[in-house]
């Protein structure tokens, strides 16, 4: 075997000896990965576990109390039905457009102040208007009205109450004052002004019960911020260096805010109360619009006296039902969240 071939052999030697250390090594390193990928999935799923424990442990307590909550909730049948009475409301104003059998606005000219009967369930008012129809479209708009107002004036009465009790000195004096003066008018007739003003629609309407609710709720968190500001939970948030708005908005508010649910749900219906006799009265809707208080007074001019009572009884049902029910759920809310009456 001569020289050349020998070296040849001894290359390919070497070759074979590199690629088999080099797969050694790639071997080796996939399974440190595998090993690694492996450790760190099983860190991640012990991770997990424990966060998950840890939320479970978190979340018990409010679990707890909210079964204690249903607890008491069920024991008030008045409150379960008023909660089922908002519920269907709000389900019913929600479906109007698939149970309506007839649109908003939609006449027959030739079926004027019919009776209930199979074809219209609550009668035809004095345009040919189904008044079934009509009343499920008219929940849409009161309904969803009050829903608005009182959101919107809870939120206002829960920044300047907030801002009032907890820093307190001038600021207290103006926001307070200014509160003042809002409480000093009369409520129906600061609406009448402001629906003048603006013009008469249900925007008016709506802006008018604005103006007029927020002070009730900026007095009332004022009041409750007033009583927990002192407790050891906000000395030792200040203490930790937490800012004001911290403290006002992630711990003072959360803790007062139960008054205010229910004031706002017991609102709703004084806030239908009230947009309905605006309507009545000519401030509120434009003629034709579904809307319980326009209904009524449509009816009372144009059918009641001459015997077509259900144009007036049905939609005034309607704003009977829907306040006493928000009215019903709003004593049971205070009967559950109040910490004097619950144990």
């Amino acid at each position: 075997m001569n020289t050349t071939n020998i070296e040849r052999i001894g290359m390919r030697a070497e070759f074979i000896t590199w690629v088999g250390n080099i797969t050694i090594v790639i071997k080796r390193g996939l399974q440190v990965h595998r090993n690694n990928h492996k450790t760190k999935l099983d860190s991640y799923k012990k991770a997990d576990r424990s966060r998950h424990r840890r939320w479970r442990e978190e979340l018990e307590p409010r679990l707890k109390e909210f079964r204690y909550t249903l607890h008491l909730l069920k024991r008030s049948p008045l409150s379960v039905a008023g909660l089922l009475l908002v519920v269907s409301i709000i389900i019913l104003a929600i479906a109007a457009p698939w149970i309506a059998p007839y649109g908003p606005e939609e006449r027959n000219w030739h079926a004027t102040k019919l009776p209930p009967s199979a074809e219209h369930l609550f009668g035809t008012d004095s345009m040919g208007g189904d008044v079934f129809s009509r009343v499920l479209w008219g929940a849409r708009l009161d309904v969803g009205l009050a829903i608005m107002v009182v959101t919107v004036d809870l939120l206002a009465g829960v920044i300047v109450g907030g801002i009032s009790g907890y820093i307190g000195g001038k600021w207290d004096e103006i926001l307070m004052r200014v509160t003042d003066i809002f409480l000093a008018f009369p409520g129906m007739i600061l609406s009448m002004a402001v629906c003048i003003v603006l013009g008469k629609s249900l925007t008016s309407i709506m802006i008018g019960l604005m103006i007029v609710w927020w002070p009730s709720y900026a007095r009332l968190i004022r009041g409750q911020i007033l009583a927990e500001r002192e407790r050891l939970y906000v000395v030792a948030a200040r203490a930790a260096g937490a800012s004001n708005r911290r403290i006002v908005f992630q711990h003072l508010v959360p803790n007062s805010i139960y008054p205010l649910l229910v004031a706002a749900t017991l609102d709703i219906g004084n806030v239908i109360l009230s947009a309905a006799g605006l309507s009545f009265i000519g401030f509120g809707a434009q003629a034709g619009v579904a809307e319980w208080g326009l209904m009524i007074s449509d009816g009372r001019a144009y059918g009641f006296l001459q015997g077509s009572w259900w144009m007036v009884v049905f939609p005034g049902l309607a704003i009977l039902i829907t306040a006493l029910a928000f009215n019903l759920l709003g004593d049971g809310l205070r009967d559950v969240l109040d910490p004097r009456l619950r144990r």
